[in-house]
């Protein structure tokens, strides 16, 4: 059935929830696939980057306190179980702000779960960050997305 999904018009996904969305970078072919997050405190929103080589990013995004955004993390091969802030850190690739765009340009904030999926997702400094990680070359990944992911699917 994603096959009949994917030969849709965009205008078709408008009833797609945010965590069964699928966006893809024109300029890499990296993808980002929501999926849906169960019950957790803090967790908003669970996804994962898939880039070129095989190379698959674990992301997760928290909604902060005070100014409230919604704050996204990818990870590369993190440690399992209890995780000091030091691990964490050194298998971060990127963390910040995620935004959205609709059809006519209006900027947003990523909603959590449960609601549309936007059509743009806007990763500020994605590109530049991952370029600097140490999964980018040798045998990482060697194409790196921008920072723009457009909505290309919805999971079933």
């Amino acid at each position: 059935m994603a096959v009949a999904a994917a030969a849709l018009p965009a205008a078709a996904f408008g009833a797609c929830p945010v965590e069964l969305a699928v966006y893809g970078d024109s300029q890499s072919g990296a993808e980002i696939d929501f999926t849906p997050t169960g019950t957790s405190a803090t967790v908003t929103n669970t996804l994962r980057m898939i880039l070129d080589n095989n190379v698959v990013l674990n992301g997760i995004v928290m909604w902060n306190e005070g100014v409230s955004r919604p704050n996204g993390a990818l990870m590369h091969k993190c440690p399992e179980g209890d995780v000091t802030g030091e691990e964490l850190a050194a298998c971060t690739l990127w963390n910040g702000v995620i935004y959205t765009s609709d059809d006519k340009g209006t900027v947003g904030l990523l909603p959590a779960e449960g609601v549309e999926a936007p059509k743009t997702l806007i990763l500020p400094d994605l590109g530049p960050a991952l370029r600097q990680s140490r999964a980018y070359g040798g045998s990482g990944f060697s194409k790196v997305p921008s920072d723009v992911f457009a909505m290309k699917g919805c999971q079933e």
